[in-house]
């Protein structure tokens, strides 16, 4: 899986397409996906040069995107506004968070990415409670996006509370994933909640990451246990 923040594709479009094509993952999520002026063809273009499809998100996903290779059958997906408040925005976009349950040969865990802004997660209630069923604690899920936010945090607090920070739990050296170039800041990041297990993860630096996007992607190796009776 991959967690790519790939700012709109403002800067070098087809390096974001050479690096996600090198992330291997089945799954790609990228917050501040194209969002204005033809924007559904501009996610479109991307899955298609990337030889995956869109799963679901864009401007309705508050810039949020799935894409998936075709040996992942999606279920169902769904969009939860946090805030229309203007302040609480970043970039002038809303934040949400949108979800995309998938089956494919093994049992995938349920899939959420965000990028949100640390007031929303101090002015709001409990994320998982804006989505009843969806994250409870006893499903698979995998929660992954550009946090905005510094683990310690009490937006990083709360996204662990049930769930592993898979860098934290089995990454080597720092992590850093902002910014691209110059990296001092690990503000992206991937979480999995129970029956999901971590294999291995990187922050991915080549030239056309730091061509492509302002952010370094993070890739994991997940792992799901047959789950029991």
């Amino acid at each position: 899986m991959l967690s790519y923040n790939v700012r709109s594709l403002r800067d070098d479009a087809a390096a974001v397409v050479r690096v996600i094509r090198s992330g291997a993952a089945a799954r790609r999520l990228h917050p501040e996906a194209p969002r204005l002026l033809r924007w559904r063809s501009k996610c479109a273009a991307l899955a298609r040069r990337s030889g995956l499809v869109v799963v679901t998100g864009g401007r309705t996903a508050a810039a949020n995107l799935i894409l998936s290779s075709l040996d992942v059958d999606v279920v169902t997906t769904r969009d939860v506004l946090f805030t229309k408040d203007r302040r609480l925005s970043l970039n002038g976009a809303p934040r949400s968070l949108y979800f995309a349950t998938a089956a494919s040969r093994s049992p995938w865990p349920e899939c959420t990415s965000t990028s949100l802004p640390n007031l929303v997660f101090a002015m709001s209630a409990s994320w998982t409670g804006r989505c009843p069923g969806w994250c409870r604690p006893a499903r698979r899920t995998v929660v992954a996006g550009d946090i905005n936010d510094l683990p310690g945090s009490a937006a990083w607090t709360q996204l662990t509370g049930d769930r592993l920070d898979v860098w934290a739990t089995i990454g080597n050296g720092d992590g850093f994933t902002y910014s691209a170039r110059n990296p001092r800041r690990r503000i992206d990041a991937i979480f999995t909640g129970p029956g999901v297990v971590p294999i291995s993860t990187r922050v991915i630096d080549s030239t056309d990451v730091r061509h492509g996007s302002d952010h370094r992607p993070v890739f994991v190796e997940l792992e799901l246990p047959a789950e029991r009776t």
